[in-house]
């Protein structure tokens, strides 16, 4: 169980703060929801209580980690000469993880294959989406402006790529 004020991952959508816990009839069902405040849009998410481990909730990484994240750009980035759609899916089963890591390599790889020969749409998306939730993460865990560790990875993304 998580308390208010609890930073949190929910993959495919990114970290953000429990704000408060809320019951809510759906559906005719009464249920708990952890009302989670994103910091990057302002997004506000309800998410059932019984359900979080099922849907991969969790802390998110301490301060000291993001340095070891950002390292996953310092390394060579995967070449994946597969068609699109299987790329596609491929990277989605990792962003699916809820993984920091696996989420970074997304990032990378995608971002390198953006630079080398260009991206489809789905996987411009893809990284637009990819980027967003490793951006407020990090933002969570270095109390930093979305805006400031957006900027500071895409200059890392540049130097490295």
């Amino acid at each position: 169980m998580y308390n208010l004020g609890d930073k949190v991952v929910y993959p495919m959508h990114g970290a953000g703060k429990i704000e408060s816990v809320e019951e809510k009839e759906i559906l005719g069902e009464i249920r708990k929801y952890y009302i989670l405040k994103m910091p990057i849009g302002e997004i506000k998410l309800m998410i059932p209580v019984d359900n979080v481990n099922r849907m991969g909730l969790r802390n998110i990484i301490d301060k000291d980690k993001v340095k070891e994240v950002l390292s996953v750009f310092e390394q060579e980035a995967e070449e994946n000469t597969a068609n699109w759609n299987k790329r596609y899916r491929e990277n989605m089963e990792k962003m699916r993880t809820g993984d920091i890591f696996q989420l970074a390599h997304v990032v990378r790889d995608l971002a390198f294959r953006d630079k080398e020969k260009g991206l489809s749409t789905g996987e411009k998306k893809m990284l637009v989406n990819a980027k967003q939730m490793l951006i407020s993460e990090i933002a969570l865990s270095t109390d930093e402006d979305g805006i400031v560790v957006s900027e500071h990875l895409d200059d890392v993304i540049e130097k490295i790529i």
